[in-house]
């Protein structure tokens, strides 16, 4: 599969090269050849174990790869870190840490920070400004494990505000959140995208995929399209991703929707 084209003279957010991850030899992605356009929303859709999540770790580091190689905005993926916030599963966070929500939020200042430098007047002013976009103003003093599911989402996600990056990782941001508070998360990423950041993000919810998406990735440890959602998005990448997991009527019903005004 040809890797998604990039606006024309702009390097891509991200590239996956041939890259081929496993678990106890277990195979999870497999020759995985992607390139995602910078400043735009990019979703990634698939089965259970398709390895969408894999896919946002290998772009950090955070599993190594069998094979191939990942670069960001041109370069080799390790030395941009600071350029990328990663926003992860809640359930991949110990929420009973004794930490508060503006601790966390300052954790997005880290990578601007010198190993002796600490947090000045300009970064404290940027975490605050962050709770205020997420509406956790009112909750910086509180511990984290005393939140709510939609304000734990928040709180990564104002951490990743407060970093500045330019490229944001989100893995399944609206598992476990309200209507009003995924409303609110798809408004910051539209604002995001307008300030020309780019965000990845993993979702399983297929009835979204036209109203939040500019492009989208369909994964089953293989890319199987990959495009600007409204092309890509068919009855024909939607068998081939997900096999015989969705009827025919559920397919039809997907494609049927329009997205919203």
């Amino acid at each position: 599969m040809t890797p998604a084209p990039a606006p024309a003279g702009d390097v891509p957010a991200m590239e996956w090269h041939n890259v081929s991850v496993s678990y106890h030899d277990r195979p999870v992605l497999r020759g995985v050849t992607l390139a995602i356009a910078a400043g735009r929303v990019t979703g990634v859709i698939g089965p259970n174990g398709a390895g969408k999540s894999t896919l946002l770790k290998a772009a950090l580091g955070l599993v190594p790869l069998d094979s191939g190689r990942v670069r960001l905005f041109g370069r080799p993926a390790l030395t941009q870190r600071r350029r990328v916030a990663y926003v992860p599963q809640r359930g991949a966070v110990d929420w009973d840490y004794p930490v508060s929500v503006a601790d966390v939020v300052l954790m997005g200042r880290y990578p601007h920070l010198g190993l002796a430098r600490r947090p000045g007047p300009a970064d404290l002013a940027r975490v605050r400004r962050a709770l205020e976009e997420t509406g956790l103003d009112d909750l910086a003093n509180r511990q984290i494990g005393q939140l709510s599911g939609g304000q734990q989402q928040r709180v990564f996600l104002a951490r990743a505000l407060a970093q500045e990056a330019d490229l944001l990782l989100l893995d399944e941001p609206f598992v476990g959140v309200d209507a009003a508070t995924e409303e609110a998360i798809i408004g910051l990423i539209r604002r995001l995208k307008d300030q020309g950041r780019t965000v990845l993000l993993v979702n399983h919810d297929l009835t979204v995929v036209r109203e939040y998406y500019d492009d989208l990735v369909m994964l089953n440890q293989r890319v199987v399209a990959v495009g600007p959602a409204g092309q890509v998005f068919t009855e024909d990448t939607l068998r081939r991703t997900f096999g015989g997991r969705l009827t025919i009527l559920e397919q039809a019903d997907l494609l049927a929707k329009e997205p919203g005004p």
